[in-house]
């Protein structure tokens, strides 16, 4: 009992921990335009969104999948989950373009090279959409939680 306490606090910490994340970096990507300093911001807040992904996987898989909750048959069974694990697969898909950019930024900014930050107000939105997405899955996640969907 205590463990599946546990993995389900971690896992509801992790929804505040990356929206909070995800929002921050889209305030730092829009402030770039204006000031490059901001750049700090936008990776300490993009270290956290990566952790919260983490904390994400790390705690709903065993829940879903590993007999801490209601099993993988009432999950794979509901169609809740599938739109859950979808909106979550669009969230990495969505990741993929800044995550790569903001690897290389950071290679650039050791190595002491410019950084091109055109593409900071598209990776804003990006980042703005995805907050989006982890609140809709915050209402499918409550709604599988209460047997609905299934």
């Amino acid at each position: 009992m205590t463990i599946r306490w546990l993995f389900a606090a971690i896992h509801l910490l992790a929804l505040a921990i990356g929206v909070a994340a995800v929002w921050t970096r889209a305030r730092g990507f829009r402030a770039l335009s204006g000031d490059i300093k901001q750049l700090a911001r936008v990776f300490a807040a993009d270290g956290f969104w990566g952790l919260s992904a983490l904390l994400w996987l790390g705690t709903g898989l065993p829940r879903a999948f590993g007999g801490l909750e209601k099993g993988a048959d009432y999950y794979l069974g509901n169609p809740l989950f599938h739109a859950k694990l979808t909106l979550f697969g669009l969230i990495v898909l969505l990741e993929l373009w800044p995550m790569i950019t903001l690897i290389r930024w950071r290679t650039r900014l050791r190595r002491g090279e410019p950084i091109d930050t055109s593409k900071a107000r598209t990776f804003a939105r990006i980042s703005e959409v995805q907050a989006g997405l982890v609140v809709a899955i915050v209402f499918l996640a409550t709604a599988l939680a209460r047997g609905l969907g299934g």
